[in-house]
């Protein structure tokens, strides 16, 4: 098994280690490891200095910018809780929108939310991210639609003020005080993609003017055009970091604003943050943290390119992991749609789609936001739990389990902690939603829940029930776990290899770090299940500590360790003594294989065996579509006693997800439980139906590869192994 770093395998870092050092070496980033900065007369309020960021003239004193080490270690650990602002918390009853999306009170505000910071930090959070506070001004003579769409903030008029509605500047400048004074970074939500049609009558400052040409969207606002609104928006990301000291932006819709763009709104929020200083909890003076993450609500490729741009002049550092977001709510619920995959592998290879981004790139995991259903209502249209069930209550608790084990920061979304849903949601979905306000895009818009504070058009004082507070304990026991144990939120991971058919159900990860070594177990499944794994194959040769539990597990005296994990559980373990080879009981196999499954030179047979269809190695190589093709030159031949076999010729270092299949998937196959490929090792493989159930493979360095498949007897199953041909 290969390590990941950040979802990243460890042979793209090294390369990427030498991009930097060339680029460094020729006027980069220095060697302090620090961000580039450019001198104040070349600022990124100037045109001229932005040279051909923005394809206009070229200027190359311009040093580009890198997500450097110093900089990505502080935003890994970020434990984030989003707010929608004017559903939240109603903490001054003379302001409010009054009308909204969702089914809340629509009178949250500012104060509401400094109330909260408190309960906030309590549950272990680092970070607060504020859905838009900026004016929407009404146009004259607008209907309740646009009404609705002011109380969002996503359609701005004036970026430099604070919407009376949500409170004042002082207001504003308490909460990021008090946040900051309490140990919690501040992140404003920046929409610089598109703002409302009157926006271009609020210059800035400095005297920019946004455009008055781009394209109608939403029926109230229009497009940004770039390279045109670029200064207004650097201006304003850089503005609220001086005005506020604020530690960064949630990028909105961030595929509207070209990564030339990005690159220099990034640099004004840099340059910006290294002339502010506030004093942080522990009464040290820092910088804002400058943390920008886009929104990309696409597959991974489309966020590589949008959002991260390349490894030699990134654009932005972070981005919101949407695909792991729906392989986790695939694999515990459902999605918006209907689809799922009750499946371990659907976790795993949601992982697979990190190989699409570049090195720099940081993932933020999460699982829910103001834009999506509540995981609550998922698990109800799904008809899998209902709050009154048990297992409603365990699959959230599994869900923020793999959140708290995921490397990169993670955010969560208010009232996910008590979990939150709609009630008969389902039921009213279906009823002319668009006027009700109850679509899916914003229906988990509800009032917000904290303990003692007001809540609900009612406002009667909120006060959890056994299981909500189960629940947000729990959460707050993981986030305090994440914070003291680095392995989670910056740790190399490696998936463990589950024996046999508990692979479909059990998620397995082991977590590396300087600081110590975890290994992470989650049951997917409904019912509970017992496991044993050898010493090698978990990395491990001494006793394990829950840290959760606080319980000790030893191998036995043949060195196994066993496990009994209820349904939708998940468990933490310190690993007292590591194996240094890590786990997997392959080890270093030589990728060349032995055996007939590794014989490069067995000739076919007649037909095309048991199947008696043509096998193809199907996936994302170069040539494979996605899945869609099937080229000969991947076609399997029969070479007798249920075995098949081809010889692919991989001209690159490369990396793909693929599945053993015919032509019209009548069967497929994979490693069990959509594991990863052991170069050189016999390995189980099993039916693998369905999106997210594939195998990943790396390619270490170009040559001859021999991919062979033998069936048991039954066809539903056997073993695989994928080996290095030498000359």
């Amino acid at each position: 098994m290969k390590i990941i770093v950040n979802g990243i395998n460890s042979f793209r870092l090294l390369a990427m280690l030498l991009v930097l050092a060339i680029v460094t070496g020729c006027g980069g980033s220095g060697s302090s490891g620090e961000l580039s900065v450019i001198p104040d007369s070349q600022s990124s309020s100037s045109k001229a200095s932005l040279g051909n960021e923005i394809g206009e003239d070229n200027n190359s004193s311009v040093a580009p910018l890198f997500c450097t080490p110093s900089h990505q270690a502080d935003a890994m650990n970020l434990r984030i809780y989003q707010v929608m602002t004017e559903a939240f918390i109603d903490g001054d009853p003379a302001v409010g929108h009054g009308v909204g999306y969702g089914t809340s009170h629509h009178h949250g505000d500012l104060q509401g939310i400094t109330q909260s910071l408190e309960y906030i930090k309590n549950l272990g959070f680092n970070a607060i991210w504020l859905t838009p506070l900026f004016v929407s001004e009404p146009l004259p003579g607008q209907d309740l639609a646009a009404d609705r769409l002011d109380a969002t903030g996503y359609y701005a008029s004036n970026y430099f003020a604070i919407d009376p509605r949500f409170g004042s500047m002082d207001d504003a400048r308490e909460l990021v005080d008090t946040a900051h004074a309490m140990g919690l970074y501040v992140f404003f939500d920046g929409v610089f993609g598109h703002f409302k049609n009157n926006a271009h009558n609020y210059p800035s400052p400095t005297g920019q003017v946004l455009t008055a040409r781009g394209e109608s969207v939403a029926g109230t606002g229009r497009l940004a055009i770039y390279p045109e609104d670029l200064d207004f928006f650097a201006e304003v990301a850089s503005y609220w970091v001086k005005e506020l000291k604020i530690d960064g932006w949630r990028l909105d819709q961030a595929y509207q604003v070209p990564l030339p763009a990005w690159i220099n709104i990034r640099r004004a929020v840099e340059e910006a943050s290294k002339t502010v200083i506030y004093i942080n909890a522990e009464g040290t003076e820092v910088h804002p943290l400058g943390y920008m993450v886009a929104e990309i609500w696409k597959g991974a490729e489309s966020i590589a390119t949008e959002a991260y741009g390349s490894e030699v002049n990134p654009a932005l550092c972070s981005a919101f992991d949407f695909p792991m977001r729906y392989a986790l709510v695939q694999a515990l619920a459902i999605e918006e749609s209907g689809a799922h995959n009750h499946t371990a592998a659907r976790l795993r290879n949601g992982f697979n789609s990190h190989y699409d981004y570049p090195i720099h790139a940081l993932p933020n995991g999460f699982l829910g936001n103001h834009d999506l259903l509540r995981f609550g209502d998922l698990l109800q249209r799904g008809n899998i739990a209902n709050p009154t069930d048990d297992l409603y209550w365990k699959k959230h608790k599994a869900a923020y389990s793999f959140l708290a084990a995921y490397s990169g920061p993670i955010t969560l979304y208010y009232g996910e902690e008590i979990g939150e849903q709609v009630p008969d949601y389902a039921q009213q979905v279906s009823v002319n939603c668009v006027d009700r306000g109850l679509c899916d895009d914003h229906v988990a818009r509800t009032s917000g829940k904290v303990e003692g504070l007001p809540s609900g058009v009612d406002h009667n004082i909120f006060s959890a029930n056994t299981r909500q507070a189960s629940l947000r304990d729990h959460v707050r026991d993981l986030m305090h776990l994440r914070a003291q144990h680095p392995a989670l939120y910056r740790g190399e991971r490696t998936a463990i290899t589950v024996p046999g058919p508990l692979a479909e159900v059990l998620y397995a990860d082991y977590k590396s770090d300087a600081d110590g070594d975890i290994i992470y177990l989650l049951n997917i499944s409904n019912t509970p299940i017992e496991v044993s794994f050898e010493s090698c194959a978990l990395g491990s040769q001494g006793e394990l500590t829950d840290l959760l539990g606080q319980q000790v597990l030893s191998p036995d005296a043949k060195g196994r360790y066993s496990f009994r994990l209820p349904a939708s559980s998940s468990f933490f373990y310190q690993v007292e003594e590591p194996i240094t080879a890590g786990p997997g009981c392959f080890g270093n196999s030589d990728p060349e294989g032995s055996g007939p499954l590794a014989d490069c030179d067995l000739p076919d047979a007649q037909g095309d065996g048991p199947l008696n269809t043509r096998l193809y190695i199907r996936g994302t190589y170069a040539g494979g579509e996605a899945f869609s093709a099937t080229p000969e030159s991947r076609r399997l031949r029969y070479k007798g006693n249920n075995l098949y076999q081809v010889t692919v010729n991989e001209a690159a270092v490369t990396h793909y997800s693929f599945k053993f299949a015919n032509a019209d998937w009548r069967y497929e196959f994979a490693v069990l439980g959509g594991t990863n490929v052991a170069l050189g090792a016999v390995q189980d493989m099993g039916v693998a139906s369905g999106p997210g159930t594939e195998s990943l493979i790396e390619i270490p360095e170009p040559g001859s590869y021999l991919f062979s498949v033998q069936f048991n007897d039954a066809l539903d199953g056997g073993e695989l192994m994928v080996s290095r041909c030498t000359l």
